[in-house]
């Protein structure tokens, strides 16, 4: 069977044979840039010169032309100089390009395959330079057919479910705190304990989510606000940046009876939009400045319909209330934070260290709740959008754009701002997916990047913890619309000649210490009824044990434990100088379509430290790696008792040693991170992990043991 990148080689130059050099280019981009397989490169690189070629990337074709001539086979010589004479001649012969639209990625809309400029590169400081992006500007459907009416029954089911656990996290969050403040109350001297704090707390839970369900839109507009600066958007203003946002809107809402949503602006550069509210006609779109800027007159269309494609689904007053529900909680860890860094004293740095991390790891827990209904309405939102506009292609530059928008904004300000974190649940993109997908535009083909996303058979598994679907599978959705159309896609993205085939065995070792719990829940069983069957043969009396069934959590525990173990020498091999691979590697390891995240890419890059300062990143939440192809993730445990820690070195060159890992968001376990000074600070994940897996066993053991 021919290997991944043998079965590349073959689409690309397959598909320069029919005429499909985009497609091309996608294939053998990755390839060329791979210096471990000579043949293969070669090939590619000849391929590109072609696809550049026709699709009038002259000077591309002229630099890798000079890149073969140094090639040590007489053959390549004498075609790369024949081919530069070509090259040339043609580009003498070429007019003046007309200058972009100014703007971070401006939307060309005139003709097809135009480029764009996209501020998403890097020098070799690590400075932001802009790249060419082209678009294939793919049309329209003039007349289309409508989509088939999906089913809602699971759509409303999932709302329930999600203002349900969100009900039952807050209920048992409250009634852990509640219950904390009488146990220290019972434990000091001359104090008791608050006998109304006892009391069942769910009736008024219930009641305070109700209200909030019904004041939701005037109470997030206040917040909003007070905090984000958000304003009311003038008709007028919209108008002048998309005309056909207006008629989309009059069309769409007239159709379902609906008045149009009250529009509002954030006046922030990071493209982004969200709707709230909790009825129809209670509804809000508030857009940014950014997104407003950042794309073209029928992407704006494209996105206004997808919000309006969220509003008179249940969820969207169950969403709005999760956003109303986990603000405060952000919004003390924010204002902490800024509040923290502004007084350096460790009198006043510990407390405020604490306590927003409390408030963040609040907000993630109740974020986590929505988690599931967040995935799944966006493909809903997505179909709707291409009905009511006619357009698929649009909404897909748009997503696009946003993501390019995002990791340039995280870029520019050297950060995540506090806005595209906070509203993460409700955006159309997730920020953490267009850190990576954004700033490897221009160096990587978004089809390149997306065939993971495509193509990988257990893709869906690993995305499970995500608040967005994976964006190469609503992409996909989305060209599947436009064929349905008969349109021409804006991405061409081939199918791989072999079907990717991972062992299942890689991949129970990549759930290992999940799949222990279902089969220690199997095995709790055979021990009671080992232990069932001996006492009532009077062997064995353990039915103290089995009678609390406290058992089988202990079970459980042990499961979970020895699924770490089994996989942790998988997960973090050794690194040394010689196998860890360098940066112009980057790309080529997004590539690959076939990796799981234990499939550890042992990586040393080196790069620019971004990420937010002192107490704001305290859990290490916000460390990025900026390098000369692009932004990564960066995962680091903190460790108590360092006299500096990583976000003490933001703005700084680093180099990082660690494992790179390919799941919904690329991104790199640490091992070691490096100054050029010589500083270094060291990620103990191994080490975490063996603790984890330590306690869960003595913990399992214990309540084995003693039933309780």
């Amino acid at each position: 069977m021919p290997s991944y990148a043998e079965s590349c080689l073959e689409a690309g130059l397959a598909a320069l044979k029919q005429g499909n050099y985009y497609t091309a280019i996608a294939n053998l981009e990755p390839l060329a840039k791979n210096q471990s397989e000579e043949k293969i490169c070669l090939q590619a690189r000849v391929g590109l010169v072609m696809s550049y070629a026709r699709t009038g990337e002259v000077s591309k074709a002229i630099a890798l032309c000079h890149n073969l001539i140094a090639n040590s086979n007489p053959q390549v010589q004498e075609w790369s100089k024949l081919a530069l004479e070509h090259l040339h001649k043609r580009k003498n012969q070429q007019k003046k390009p007309r200058k972009p639209k100014t703007g971070l990625i401006s939307g060309l809309t005139n003709s097809s395959q135009q480029p764009q400029t996209a501020y998403v590169g890097g020098d070799g400081n690590n400075n932001i330079q802009p790249v060419s992006i082209y678009w294939r500007n793919a049309r329209r459907a003039k007349v289309w057919q409508p989509l088939r009416k999906p089913n809602i029954i699971p759509s409303r089911l999932l709302a329930l479910f999600t203002f349900m656990a969100l009900f039952w996290t807050c209920r048992e969050v409250l009634k852990f705190v509640l219950d904390s403040i009488n146990q220290i109350l019972y434990q000091l001297p001359y104090l008791e304990p608050i006998q109304i704090l006892y009391h069942d707390s769910s009736n008024l839970i219930l009641g305070l989510f109700i209200i909030l369900m019904v004041s939701s839109p005037w109470l997030l507009d206040w917040a909003l606000t007070r905090f984000s600066g958000q304003e009311e958007l003038p008709k007028e203003k919209l108008n002048s940046y998309s005309r056909e946002t207006l008629r989309v809107l009059q069309r769409a809402c007239q159709q379902r009876r609906w008045t149009i949503p009250q529009l509002r602006i954030l006046p922030i550069a990071a493209p982004m939009i969200i709707s709230y509210g909790n009825l129809p006609r209670t509804a809000r779109i508030t857009v940014s400045q950014g997104l407003l800027e950042q794309l073209a007159d029928d992407e704006i269309a494209a996105i206004y319909a997808l919000s309006l494609g969220q509003i008179g689904r249940w969820d969207f007053a169950v969403m709005s209330l999760v956003l109303l529900v986990t603000m405060p909680f952000y919004g003390i860890y924010q204002q902490v934070s800024v509040w923290g860094n502004q007084h350096q004293s460790k009198i006043w740095r510990w407390p405020g260290t604490i306590l927003a991390a409390i408030n963040y790891g609040i907000w993630c827990l109740f974020t986590g709740t929505a988690l599931l209904n967040s995935r799944l309405r966006l493909y809903h939102s997505d179909r709707l959008s291409a009905e009511i506009t006619g357009n698929p292609n649009g909404l897909i530059r748009a997503l696009l754009k946003i993501s390019i928008g995002v990791a340039h904004d995280i870029g520019l300000k050297e950060q995540t701002c506090w806005q595209l974190e906070s509203l993460n649940l409700l955006s159309p993109v997730a920020y953490q997916h267009s850190m990576v997908l954004g700033s490897t535009a221009g160096h990587l083909p978004f089809e390149s990047f997306l065939k993971w996303e495509n193509f990988h058979p257990y893709r869906q598994w690993l995305t499970i913890n995500s608040c967005h679907p994976a964006i190469g599978d609503r992409l996909e959705r989305l060209c599947d619309i436009a064929r349905h159309w008969h349109l021409d896609t804006e991405l061409y993205q081939t199918t791989p000649s072999q079907p990717i085939l991972i062992k299942p065995q890689t991949f129970c070792l990549q759930i290992a210490p999940w799949l222990g719990i279902p089969l220690s829940i199997v095995f709790a069983g055979l021990i009671w009824l080992v232990w069932q069957t001996a006492y009532t043969l009077h062997l064995l009396n353990l039915k103290w044990i089995y009678d609390d069934w406290s058992f089988v959590t202990g079970c459980m525990l042990i499961g979970f434990s020895i699924g770490i173990v089994i996989r942790i020498n998988a997960l973090f091999p050794d690194i040394t100088p010689a196998n860890a691979q360098k940066d112009e590697n980057f790309t080529s390891l997004l590539a690959d379509p076939a990796i799981l995240p234990i499939d550890s890419a042992k990586i040393r890059f080196t790069g620019k430290l971004l990420g937010r300062p002192g107490i704001g990143n305290c859990l290490a939440q916000d460390l990025i790696l900026q390098t000369s192809q692009g932004l990564m993730k960066l995962h680091h445990i903190p460790w108590l008792g360092r006299s500096f820690n990583p976000q003490d070195l933001i703005g700084r060159q680093i180099t990082v040693t660690g494992w790179l890992r390919r799941g919904a968001t690329p991104w790199i376990d640490l091992q070691t991170l490096e100054t050029q000074s010589g500083q270094k600070i060291h990620s103990p994940h191994p080490i975490w992990s063996t603790v984890i897996a330590v306690v869960a066993q003595v913990w399992g053991a214990y309540m084995m043991l003693t039933g309780s």
